[in-house]
């Protein structure tokens, strides 16, 4: 490649990466739609002109890489991945105590890992779920964070859907206490959107241990919630024996 290719180039990439938003991590396929090929990357970063996170993945020079368009990166990646769980409870203002350096929980649908490049800035852990009838492309309950947070446009579960994410992983990542200390301050969730994800949940254990702590803590959104037309499974107890006792789940 010509000297004088190479700097009409480099006009290029100063151009792309001026125009990006501090700490915006970039592809390799996103320099190729501006003409800048991989290998033409590989001698930019050695130039000092980027700054190579990981095969593929760089960074403005200088630049911290930042959450929110990491995680943007990230969902084109990994299909169906969004913020869930006890991070998307957190995020909504679900809180029974706050953690001093909360781990994000990521939930997607496909088998994968999150990148070393990212879990290195971000204590974060990877899920592959699926306890709705859905696709990847068209998740029940999951939208765009907006607001002053450091996800902002990140998807994010809505809190219907996160407290039944959280509930999924009892007796497997997370603890039946805890679950139940943050049912406690459920008040507001709403039961048109918890019956929607209920009927369309795959999850026995998670539609009856829904039901047993809304019942249990007496909280106002079980009272709507028709268990007749929910999947519960057989009239059979469900019961699950871990290392912290057995869980028995009525119908």
């Amino acid at each position: 490649m010509s000297r004088k290719s190479i700097t009409t180039k480099k006009h290029i990439l100063k151009t792309l990466l001026a125009n990006l938003p501090a700490g915006t991590p970039v592809t390799s396929t996103d320099l190729a739609e501006y003409g800048v090929s991989a290998d033409l990357a590989v001698y930019y970063a050695r130039a000092g002109w980027l700054n190579r996170l990981a095969r593929g993945v760089f960074v403005r020079p200088g630049d911290s890489v930042s959450l929110a368009p990491s995680l943007l990166l990230l969902e084109r990646q990994l299909a169906g991945l969004h913020i869930g769980g006890k991070s998307a409870l957190e995020l909504h203002g679900i809180v029974h105590y706050v953690r001093i350096r909360p781990t994000l929980h990521l939930y997607g649908w496909i088998t994968g890992r999150l990148p070393i490049w990212f879990t290195e800035r971000f204590q974060a852990d990877y899920h592959r779920k699926r306890i709705f009838e859905e696709t990847p492309e068209a998740p029940l309950h999951v939208t765009r964070t907006e607001g002053p947070q450091t996800c902002t446009r990140a998807l994010v579960s809505s809190p219907e859907r996160a407290f039944l994410e959280l509930l999924s992983e009892v007796g497997v990542r997370q603890s039946l206490s805890e679950a139940r200390e943050l049912a406690e301050v459920t008040h507001t969730l709403r039961a048109s959107a918890l019956s929607t994800l209920l009927k369309h949940c795959t999850s026995v254990k998670t539609v009856r241990l829904c039901l047993n702590l809304g019942r249990e803590l007496s909280m106002p959104w079980v009272r709507t919630l028709n268990s007749k037309q929910l999947p519960l499974g057989s009239d059979k107890p469900w019961v699950s024996r871990r290392a912290y006792g057995t869980l028995v789940l009525k119908a």
